[in-house]
């Protein structure tokens, strides 16, 4: 099966900057995605639109299909105890602030004894990204991950 809309695919990666490897999921569980849905930066989407289960390969996106060029004016001060990701912060420290939208990453710059400063574009804006993909299982969406706009796990849903 051929990935397409409402497919739910399997898989898992290595990404790499040009400084070198930033994450796998190799370490972890492997990604579970409900393809045409939110959630995957579009040059990875593009990537794997046709792709198959046991297909392996390799993809450079650029910083435009991945997390956009940086923008200027982009920091906000922000209560020290809606971070989420440590108990003390520096500056370079990425760290997560629940929004209306969901979850954003952010990066510390500056740090006051109740405010932090952030910069609000994601770590990996303005940079060209490599991911190494290996694809374990293409398979379709059921009614109920559809109606949801996510992939179910194992055992149903985690909401």
């Amino acid at each position: 099966m051929q990935i397409a809309n409402n497919t739910v695919v399997q898989f898992h990666y290595t990404l790499s900057d040009a400084s070198g490897e930033i994450e796998s999921s190799y370490k972890h569980e492997p990604v579970l995605y409900l393809h045409g849905q939110a959630g995957l930066i579009d040059g990875l989407v593009e990537a794997l639109e046709g792709r198959q289960a046991g297909d392996s390969f390799s993809v450079t996106i650029p910083a435009e299909k991945a997390y956009g060029q940086p923008r200027e004016n982009a920091t906000q001060k922000v209560q020290v105890k809606y971070l989420q990701g440590a108990k003390k912060w520096k500056p370079g420290m990425v760290a997560v602030l629940q929004t209306e939208r969901g979850p954003v990453q952010v990066t510390v710059t500056k740090v006051g004894l109740k405010q932090v400063e952030v910069d609000t574009n994601h770590p990996l804006a303005g940079k060209e990204l490599t991911f190494a993909i290996e694809i374990l299982d293409v398979r379709a969406a059921t009614e109920e991950e559809i109606a949801h706009g996510h992939a179910h796990g194992v055992g149903g849903h985690q909401h």
